[in-house]
């Protein structure tokens, strides 16, 4: 038995006694299990690998469960399908290739995908001083073993252009520059469907494909027989089939992006270099930085270290003092034998049986993702070239999945097997950006098995990151500042949240889907009172806010049961994951009568939102208003007890973030309400799921320009409520001890006041475009304070809303979501917060050159809203066609109770080239594309609902 284990699992004793970790403990202790069977088997037929399997199904009490780990070394054999390797070129010399030079621009830490294309484009951009340091060759440890597919569509805007980028560089741009071949094969891909939801799912990926000009085409059944004659359609709903898709080879790429980064200059590329060491100093003004990266060979100064290391890069982070959030899993394909009449045949990925079949030549790759991987517990540093044995009890569920799909696998044998490790992270999203802990520590890892097809368009932005201190492009869902400093280095909520991600990589993306992995790590202090309510929650940065309110009771988020991987019990009956289930649709929801009336009681009467998990800032000091000044795009420097809403940008004039800022007076040291300060104070109120994004922006600002003031994080400290609505007024009256007249507190404006016995700060503000107050409340008081408020208000229909509600109300009132129809990548002049800027002041602010360059030459992309009549559930990635022709793309989409419609915001350029003016929007006539079918819609210059603006000022 496991000791102090409540499993009870018998320890079944194989002749080869190999060691695993008992399934029921994550960290828990050894257990003897059954072993691999040994392969590779040559000639042996995919039928054998299922028959091989089938023995282990033991009795139930006496079934050995498969290890939740292996702490098995990898092996020496090559089996990769490669016909060449770097691994061949070794001499065998463990001397670095070349010596280290004593200082660097740029080190660039891992030689595989993402080391090699961030080498690449610093070279091309213009950095000439750059080593690049590999402690063995060139694609050693993940890179040598990939499968090197590339999909060109995704779910994203932002991927697609990545993964266009990186085809160009493979395809186009290395050939030409060098006069070899990378390798590249320009086979196609196939994307299989096997019910109407997942051909749903592609029919937006090929929506957004042709804004882009990605050729793409959905096919029946038939029609993939024709195009795959080996294919079994029986099962088939329909395909996604995409031309240019295509494989990339590692060696071949990897090498070739070395020389073409050597032949531009002083780009040194050091193999045989393991780093031992990174030195970090604070300066004058505490502030962290890279300064030199040690070698076993010797010393490099340098202000910039790149963390390229794959699944080895939490290690090299931990020398630095910097938390890298992934971990490695073991990842498998096998290779089979010649297959006749497979030659020329597409890429398959078939989601639903979570398989994929890449072509090798005559033969395929058939690898894909499980409900149960091996994490790799101990990452060894010696592990170069090596290999895992293949753990079948985890594979076979894809052998059966690609013999359904391609039946002669049955009686075709298998070549060799690939088990390699792979860094995978909690959001199935690569780690890049600058690291908050030290200035000059950029991360390039954690690519989740997509580094190949992924590294040139994120080594192209890395480059432009590590130069100009931002991307171009949006890369927050890739950047390290999207996770909360408080989880990435939280081991239970990265496992969880990695295992996850790994599980469903092959699900379906439903618009409304939430994890169930690393929840309740960051809760506000109504969490218990509205769960008691019907609350099911939203996870976002670790909090758990409020998502709607179930009629049916109490929906509580339970601990991660692995979905019964692992020997976890799966949980029965489990009310919040129903609910989520009962929403994996692309309709409208079943719930959406439940969101519906929510909306419909914050503009008939009044509704209260839990919006606590908000970032909350202080920026004080004698220089506060020097920082405010510049970082801020209004004028915040007004007297106390205003609040403006503003944007801050970066230089090219992008919007990093959009928030309130308040004007305040020293307090009492002891309250979290308004701090003793010496010099000025302003109050912060950031969405809390960018909060991180915000305190490093602001925070890397301030160092920047030596300012002396200071930012206090009391996010934790303080609870906000939000009551918003048309009666608002008439209830906070009862409540607070200050007068809420339009005269006495006017719109934009806050005070302290006092709640029940407690003190709060009331700001006149509305995220949803109703007349409404927020309450910063001590979190001490907060249950205390939101008890007086329902109880004054339950005479007037006050009513708990929540998240989904306050995005169908703020999209109907016109009311941006920072990374949604705001994001880094846009301005305020195109997005429609041109008056957020002080550009009518001599007040310099950062951006402000960048916008007034824009203003002159004009506006060639603006965001524009559009409704449709037909009553169509839309949630972006939908294409704009003007006149007939695609001119963008939806970024946000939503229903709009009020005015009963479908809303839905994108951003439009003029085919032609031109400006994009408001008389070009007025005068086009529209259609938005969903799934393939277009309906027609209308465009507004102003918000649909209230374009005047007089309900935010008490006028109904």
């Amino acid at each position: 038995m496991c000791p102090g284990a409540p499993c009870g699992h018998r320890e079944l004793l194989s002749p080869l006694h190999s060691t695993q970790r008992c399934c029921s403990h994550p960290h828990g202790g050894e257990q003897p299990g059954w072993p691999g069977v040994p392969y590779p088997l040559p000639m042996s037929y995919v039928s054998c690998a299922l028959r091989a399997a089938a023995p282990r199904r033991l009795p139930a009490p006496w079934r050995s469960p498969r290890p939740f780990s292996s702490a098995t070394g990898p092996t020496a054999k090559k089996s990769v399908p490669y016909q060449k390797t770097l691994k061949e070129e070794d001499s065998g010399s463990r001397e670095p290739s070349r010596p280290p030079p004593p200082s660097a621009e740029v080190v660039v830490v891992g030689g595989g995908s993402l080391g090699c294309q961030t080498t690449y484009h610093l070279a091309k951009q213009g950095i000439t001083n750059v080593v690049l340091l590999e402690r063995d060759r060139l694609t050693s440890g993940t890179t040598w073993h990939t499968a090197g597919l590339l999909w060109q569509l995704r779910p994203s805007d932002v991927e697609v252009e990545l993964l266009a980028h990186t085809r160009d560089v493979v395809s186009r741009d290395l050939p030409e520059e060098t006069g070899l071949h990378t390798g590249w094969v320009e086979n196609g891909g196939l994307f299989i469907a096997s019910n109407k939801q997942r051909l749903d799912e592609y029919k937006r990926l090929m929506s957004l494909g042709k804004v882009y000009g990605v050729e793409s085409y959905v096919l029946t059944p038939s029609q993939t027989k024709d195009l795959y004659p080996l294919m079994n359609i029986d099962d088939l709903y329909g395909t996604l089939y995409v031309p240019k898709d295509g494989t990339m080879d590692p060696a071949g790429t990897c090498s070739t992006l070395a020389r073409a980064a050597t032949a531009r200059g002083a780009t040194v590329i050091i193999e045989n270099c393991p780093v031992t060491g990174i030195q970090v100093r604070t300066d004058d003004f505490g502030v962290k930085r890279v300064y030199a990266v040690e070698t076993a060979h010797g010393t490099i100064q340098t202000p910039c270290v790149v963390n390229c290391a794959g699944v080895w890069a939490r290690a090299l982070g931990r020398l630095a003092g910097v938390h890298v959030p992934l971990v490695g899993m073991h990842h498998a394909y096998v290779v089979t034998e010649r297959i006749e009449g497979i030659q020329n045949m597409p890429n398959v990925r078939d989601h639903d049986a979570s398989v994929y079949l890449r072509l090798q030549g005559d033969a395929l790759s058939v690898g894909g993702y499980e409900s149960n991987p091996i994490f790799w517990e101990e990452v060894s540093e010696k592990f170069a070239f090596g290999l895992f044995d293949l753990d079948w009890d985890v594979f076979t569920q894809h052998i059966e999945g690609a013999v359904n799909r391609v039946p002669v696998l049955e009686k075709t044998g298998i070549k060799s097997t690939v088990c390699g490790p792979e860094s995978f992270t909690a959001d199935h999203k690569p780690l890049m950006g600058e690291a908050p802990e030290v200035r000059g520590f950029f991360l390039g890892c954690g690519f989740n098995s997509a580094g190949m097809m992924l590294g040139g368009g994120c080594g192209r932005e890395l480059a432009h990151w590590i130069i100009h201190g931002r991307p171009e492009k949006d890369m927050y869902g890739y950047d390290i500042r999207r996770f909360h400093h408080s989880l990435t280095d939280n081991n239970r909520w990265i496992r969880e949240r990695s295992h996850e991600s790994y599980a469903k990589n092959y699900s379906v993306v439903f618009p409304h889907d939430e994890p169930l992995a690393g929840r309740n790590v960051r809760k506000d202090p109504l969490h218990e009172e509205l769960l008691r309510q019907g609350c099911v929650f939203q996870e976002r940065h670790g909090w758990e806010r409020p998502g709607w309110f179930s009629p049916g009771g109490a929906a509580p988020v339970l601990d991660y049961d692995y979905y019964g991987a692992y020997g976890q019990e799966h949980h029965k009956d489990y009310t919040y994951n129903k609910l989520l289930r009962d929403e994996y649709t692309f309709d409208f929801p079943p719930h959406h009568d439940i969101i519906k009336n929510e909306c419909l009681t914050c503009r008939n009467a009044l509704a209260l939102f839990d919006m606590s998990y908000f970032g909350k800032f202080y920026l004080v000091g004698p220089e506060a208003t020097k920082a405010a000044d510049w970082l801020f795009t209004a004028d915040v420097s007004k007297a106390p007890g205003s609040t403006v809403y503003t944007c801050m940008l970066n230089k090219r004039g992008g919007v990093e973030s959009d928030l309130t800022v308040s004007r305040i007076s020293p307090g009492d040291p002891a309250s979290p309400l308004a701090p003793a300060f010496e010099g000025d104070g302003y109050y912060l109120a950031i969405g809390g799921a960018v909060a991180q994004q915000n305190w490093s922006h602001i925070t890397n600002v301030l160092q920047d320009m030596k300012l002396q003031c200071k930012l206090l994080d009391y996010s934790e400290e303080l609870g906000m409520m939000s009551i918003q609505g048309p009666l608002s007024r008439v209830v906070l009256q009862e409540v607070l001890d200050t007068d809420l007249s339009n005269e006495a507190f006017p719109f934009s404006t806050h005070k302290l006041a006092t709640v029940a016995g407690c003190r709060v700060r009331a700001m006149r503000l509305s995220f949803v475009g109703e007349m409404g107050w927020e309450l910063h409340v001590p979190k001490a008081d907060c249950v205390k304070v939101y008890r007086a408020v329902m109880q004054a208000g339950a005479r007037h229909g006050i009513a708990n809303a929540g998240y989904r509600a306050i995005d169908s109300l703020s999209i109907e009132k016109g009311y941006r979501h920072w990374h949604a129809d705001l994001r880094p990548d846009d301005t305020p002049l195109e997005s429609g917060l041109a008056f957020t800027c002080k550009l009518k002041s001599s007040i310099p602010f950062l951006g402000r050159e960048a916008v007034e360059a824009q203003k002159a030459k004009g506006i060639f992309r603006r965001l524009v809203c559009f409704t449709t009549e037909e009553k169509v559930p839309m949630f972006g990635l939908e294409a704009v066609w003007r006149d007939g022709k695609v001119v963008g793309h939806i970024r946000r989409a939503d229903f709009g109770f009020a005015i009963d419609k479908t809303i839905a915001y994108g951003y439009i350029r003029d085919p032609a080239g031109g400006p994009v003016s408001l008389d070009f929007v007025k005068n086009g006539s529209y259609e938005l594309e969903r799934m393939g079918v277009t309906y027609p819609a209308r465009a507004h210059t102003k918000s649909p609902f209230d374009p005047d603006n007089k309900r935010v000022k008490g006028f109904y």
